[in-house]
Parts: structure tokens; sequence; C-alpha cells
């Protein structure tokens, strides 16, 4: 029996192949059975230029019903599939190549020159491209390929795709995501947001990424129902279509946008079953405001590249502002120090995790594999937080955003959840930078609201001294119009590292 993850999700299609798969924000409708025929065009073009199982095919599109069945075809044909950043540009493109290797890479129209030479540089022999309106050399070479392709049979420890890290600190690292990676953590996470006949996802993300590809479509897949396809987040079009949804996914600037539109109400959503939000830290304010606004509370989550997901607040039950809820059924969590040793309920240290979702290493990387998946498989993610009594995951940040200013221990979450309760601000960043006599001195970006007074930031100083120790108090405090983002909506801390790393030596 073949544990190809294709193979898994044809057998949760629906009976009848005409039922709705995919709806654009165009009105264009992809069926099941398109979508079993054209993954089918696909896989056969992919067999036909010597992809073979265990090759990579590498992809940076823009999003479009055929890229999912692009997506869907590698699977099929045993080939590991490789969706990278659209704004990465040639000199990340030619690294990527260079280190995955790939049979195939597939471009956007109109880049098939400059990726060409990247793919020439990685002796990556063929180069195709699709476009978001069916077009590019990937459809015309494939239309003429039969619309049936028996699935090539995969083990559960297979590779099923390679992602790379977003890269914030260092050389991006290619996770490898194994068939039963990806079918566990869907099959997981299916049932622990109780999906039902008839749900249908409005899918606004973008599909290079794990939050759109891996966790939104696959659950679409498993459940075997419709999604209206966005190319792109615009809460215009999302409270337009919100009416013929029930479920949707996003991060929190997707909901922070709908909150301040005129046309999104309570009367808008009464007949949504689930908002989801995650990739970035969900503000408390967000989540009061929403559930205010709509009666709907957002469930949180949290995941990575490397795992999939990994907690969830619970679909019935406590959904905690702040928390990311409570472990995945099979998923393990503990608090541990910086030699693995669990710590106990309620203290802070690294969050490491243990399960089938958890990758298989780094491509051609085995000694940082090792470094960072222990002896009994639990994967060191890099977070610190800690797990309460009633076992809530509370993440505190990045382990390399920790400040140590003086010898102490500067949490940024703890210092930003204040400044983000005082008037006119909207969001807040707390880092470390170089300093001369603390080792790291304390900075807050603070980015101001878009109506109302600004905030002030010898007024935020000032709250600050009767909040916090002294030795966790900002050096100096900087109002921003916003900051930085990467495409899922977290904050480029790494960014804002840069721009002040000089601003005790000046």
């Amino acid at each position: 029996m073949s544990d190809n993850l294709y193979d898994l999700f044809a057998s949760r299609f629906p009976a009848d192949p005409d039922d709705l798969f995919i709806e654009t924000d165009s009105g264009a409708r992809y069926s099941y059975a398109d979508l079993d025929a054209w993954s089918a065009h696909f896989a056969h073009l992919l067999v036909d230029l010597g992809v073979t199982p265990g090759d990579r095919v590498a992809v940076q599109v823009d999003k479009s019903p055929e890229a999912i069945f692009l997506y869907l075809a590698c699977l099929r044909a045993g080939a590991a599939y490789l969706p990278l950043n659209t704004a990465y540009q040639q000199a990340e493109i030619e690294y990527f190549l260079g280190d995955a290797e790939p049979r195939v890479v597939v471009c956007r129209p109109g880049t098939e020159g400059w990726i060409g030479e990247a793919a020439a540089k990685a002796k990556t022999p063929h180069v195709l491209t699709l476009g978001q309106n069916a077009d590019g050399t990937l459809i015309e070479q494939s239309r003429t390929k039969p619309s049936r392709f028996d699935t090539i049979a995969r083990a559960k420890d297979d590779l099923g795709a390679i992602l790379y890290t977003s890269g914030t600190t260092g050389r991006s690292k290619g996770g490898m995501l194994t068939h039963w990676n990806l079918a566990s953590n869907a099959l997981t996470l299916h049932k622990a947001w109780a999906f039902r006949p008839g749900d249908v996802l409005l899918h606004a993300l973008p599909i290079f990424h794990t939050h759109g590809l891996f966790v939104a479509t696959n659950c679409v897949l498993l459940n075997g129902s419709a999604m209206i396809f966005l190319p792109k987040f615009d809460a215009d079009q999302v409270v337009k279509l919100l009416p013929r949804a029930t479920v949707m996914m996003g991060v929190p600037t997707f909901y922070v946008r709908l909150l301040g539109h005129t046309g999104f109400n309570q009367e808008l959503v009464q007949h949504m079953r689930l908002f989801i939000a995650g990739s970035a830290p969900l503000l408390t304010e967000t989540f009061n405001l929403f559930r205010e606004r709509t009666g709907h509370t957002i469930l949180e989550r949290y995941g990575m590249t490397e795992t999939g997901m990994l907690t969830s607040n619970p679909y019935e039950g406590d959904r905690l502002a702040g928390s990311c809820g409570r472990p995945l059924a099979d998923v393990e969590v503990r608090i541990a120090d910086e030699n693995g040793v669990s710590l106990a309920t309620g203290e802070t240290g690294i969050i490491e995790v243990r399960g089938p979702n958890v990758f298989k290493g780094y491509w051609r990387m085995p000694e940082k594999t090792k470094a960072e998946i222990r002896e009994d498989g639990f994967f060191i993610t890099g977070d610190v937080g800690r797990i309460d009594e009633k076992g809530y995951v509370w993440i505190s940040g990045r382990a390399k955003d920790l400040i140590i200013s003086g010898g102490f221990n500067v949490y940024p979450k703890e210092v930003e959840e204040e400044i983000d309760q005082m008037p006119g601000v909207e969001e807040s960043a707390v880092i470390g930078v170089p300093h001369p006599d603390f080792g790291e001195g304390v900075i807050a970006v603070v980015a101001r609201k878009s109506a109302g007074d600004p905030p002030r930031a010898e007024e935020i100083s000032a709250r600050l001294k009767t909040r916090l120790a002294a030795y966790k108090l900002p050096k100096h405090v900087f109002i921003v119009d916003e900051l930085p983002r990467n495409a899922m909506g977290k904050v480029q801390k790494n960014v804002l590292r840069d721009q002040h790393k000089d601003r005790f030596s000046r």
C-alpha cells in the first residue's frame, strides 16, 4: 500500500468528481475532476522531463489554481516539491537552486531569462513557466499529455517537500518534510478544527509557505470540499466573499485590516464557523476587539516550517488571548534548558517538540540536523516559552531575540506587552543591540495607530518605569509609522537590529 500523500487526499475526494474544489476571485471554477486531470497532465510532463522519485522540482510562481495542481503533480510523480517565495531575487534563487539541485524549475513568465541563468549555474536542465492566467510553457507542454496518471507509490519516510527557512540569521536551511510528516499533521488538524462536509475555506494566504499550502490547502483536500481562492489579501474582497465561506485562516494583519473595514460586522460573519490565526503573534487587543465586534473568538495556533503545526487553542473550550493553546493530539511539547532537561510547569525555557510531524532534517546539513534534533527525537524550536498548569503554551519570543543586558535576561515579549497596552500604540518590537557597558542595550521601536494622538516616547518610558524592573527598560524608544514585516506578517527584528546596531556607539 502506498503512503503517497496524494493517495490519502484522493481517498477523501468527493463521490461526485464534478464537485467544486477552487473558485477564484474572477469566478473561474475548478472541480475535483479538473484537479485530477491537470495534476495528471503535469505529472506526465515531469516524468517525461526525467523527473524520478526523490528529484526536486523548484517552483517560484504567482498564486493560481494551476500552482496547486503542480504541487499535487509533484507528489504524484514522487518528486519533492520546493516552493520559493515570489519576492526572492537572483542571488537568492541561485543559492536555492545550487543547494537543492532541482531537475526542473518552474517560474513566472518574464523571469525565465535570469532564472534560466541561475538554473544553468545549478545544472538544472529544464526551466518552465506558469502564469496566473493559466498561461506559460508548463501549460502548453502539458495540455496534450494524458489526463490519467498512476500515482507513484511512496513510503512514509520518503521526501515530499523541501521548505527553506526564512534565513534571518545566516543561510536558509532546507527543511525536509516526508509524506508522513505532511499527512499526519493534516489529519490531526482536520480533526482538531472539526472540518465537516460543506465547509468552504476563504484562502487569501500565499502558497509558498506552510500556512497557505500545508495547513490551509491540505485541510481542504482532506475534507474533499471547496475553497475560495484569492491571489492576495484584500479587505474589500474578503468582506464581499465572507458570506460564502465557513472557515478563514489568516495572519494577524488580516484581522487587523478587517477590523478597520466599515463593512465588517457581526451580521456579515454570523454564519462563519471558525477564524484561525497564525504565522505571527496575535495581539491581545486584536483578539478582544474581534470578539467584541463579531461574537467570534479567533483560534490561535503555533507551528514552524520544520514541523507544521504543534499547538492549537481548542475548537471547543477556552481560547486564551496571548496563548497558542495546547499541544496537538500526537505532538509532545516540553520546556527545557540548554541541555534538554525538562523544566517545571510555569518555568520559562526553550520549547522542544516531538511527533510524527517533525521533519526529517535539514537538506545536506547533517551536522545542523544533529545539533537541532536531540537523540530522543525532540526538535529544538529556538522559541522561548512556558507551559501553564492547564497545559497552555505561552511563547515569549525567539531564543535569538533574548536580550542579555548587564548579565540579566530580558524577554522582549514582556516589555512589548506593556507597551502595546498604552494609548496610541498599534504594536511594538523590543530588541537588543550592542552596548559598550551592558553587552546589549534594550531598544523599543513603537508603531503608532493610524488615527488619534500619537504616543510620545517619553511618556512610554515614564510608564514603563512604574511597571518593570530597571534592567528591562528600553534605553531608547522610537516612534514609527509601521514595523518591517516579512510576507507572512512577522515583524523582522533582524532588520530593526541592523538599523539600530550602532545606536550606542554614536
